[in-house]
């Protein structure tokens, strides 16, 4: 876990359970709710705190911190509160499960979640959504989806992905994707599928190299040409992933905020899962790519507590 490091929101140093779970109690206790003291604990602890001030909280006043925090707060603030005292691979595993069994699918979540995640992580989430619903995630999904896009989301879901770059295979994995695509009319999306699907970040870094000099294009101008909907979605970001997560990341946290209204459900995503992981490298990608910093967009963007949360979660302007 040498990444962890790159991550907004560190443990804290002097670390005591029992004097933040009796804080915490102190703000929501009586009338009215102190969600300033709720946000400035809450942000300043790593999710492995959170659990154990969640327990502690239990043990000393016999009632549920998150069912309580659920109580005294609201909105989208709310939202954002409940998400960071959950743990990563549950988190992940609740928004998969709304994803498929709300009313419609939300495929951006799909999309986004097993484009990003390392294979271990796909495993636990499998493991993990198994154990909590007693459904099988890979069913799920499947009976959720259709055509290549399907075939993709399972492929990623077996998390196999070949380790290390395959020197001999880099130019012919891109021949074969630029006849699938560029070359023919109409395209052979199942080529694309199973060499994006199955092939190591670093191995198709390179062959996306081999495929610019071969066809003049980047990988992505092509899936934009050649393929549409969900299908494309999904392909272009297991590129950017592939690329760079954090760069993938910048870009959906600039696309959630550009323009009239807010997808507040893409920002709180991505805020809470990233921050104690590469929110860091996030930043400086935002940062490169767009005009302004993350900060500043997101204070622009939102308001109240909720606004708060989101900047301490950022960590920091890069003006």
């Amino acid at each position: 876990m040498l990444q962890a490091s790159r991550g907004t929101v560190k443990a804290s140093g002097n670390f005591n359970a029992s004097t933040d779970a009796e804080a915490l109690y102190k703000a929501m206790k009586g009338l009215g709710t102190d969600e300033d003291a709720i946000l400035q604990l809450l942000c300043a602890r790593s999710n492995g705190q959170r659990q154990e001030i969640k327990t502690t909280y239990k043990t000393l006043f016999g009632k549920d911190l998150v069912d309580d925090l659920k109580g005294e707060l609201g909105g989208k603030f709310e939202t954002l509160i409940v998400g960071l005292m959950t743990p990563p691979i549950g988190y992940d595993v609740t928004l998969l499960r709304n994803a498929i069994k709300g009313a419609g699918t939300d495929e951006k979540v799909l999309v986004e979640i097993l484009a990003s995640r390392k294979p271990q992580q796909v495993k636990d989430i499998v493991a993990a959504y198994r154990q909590e619903y007693d459904d099988d995630l890979e069913e799920d999904i499947s009976g959720d989806t259709s055509g290549h896009f399907k075939r993709l989301l399972v492929i990623l879901l077996q998390a196999n992905r070949q380790m290390g770059i395959q020197e001999g295979n880099i130019e012919s994995d891109a021949q074969v994707l630029f006849k699938a695509g560029e070359q023919k009319f109409g395209t052979d999306e199942q080529s694309f599928v199973t060499i994006l699907g199955n092939r190591s970040a670093e191995h198709l870094r390179r062959v996306f190299d081999a495929y610019m000099k071969m066809s003049g294009y980047e990988m992505e101008e092509s899936i934009k040409r050649e393929t549409s909907g969900n299908l494309r979605d999904l392909l272009l970001a297991v590129v950017k992933c592939a690329r760079s997560v954090p760069a993938y990341f910048a870009e959906t946290l600039y696309y959630a905020m550009k323009g009239a209204g807010t997808d507040d459900d893409t920002l709180i995503r991505v805020m809470v899962s990233r921050c104690e992981v590469d929110m860091l490298d996030i930043r400086t990608e935002f940062r490169r790519l767009f005009a302004c910093s993350l900060f500043s967009m997101i204070k622009g963007d939102t308001g109240g507590d909720y606004r708060k949360a989101l900047l301490l979660l950022c960590g920091g302007d890069d003006a």
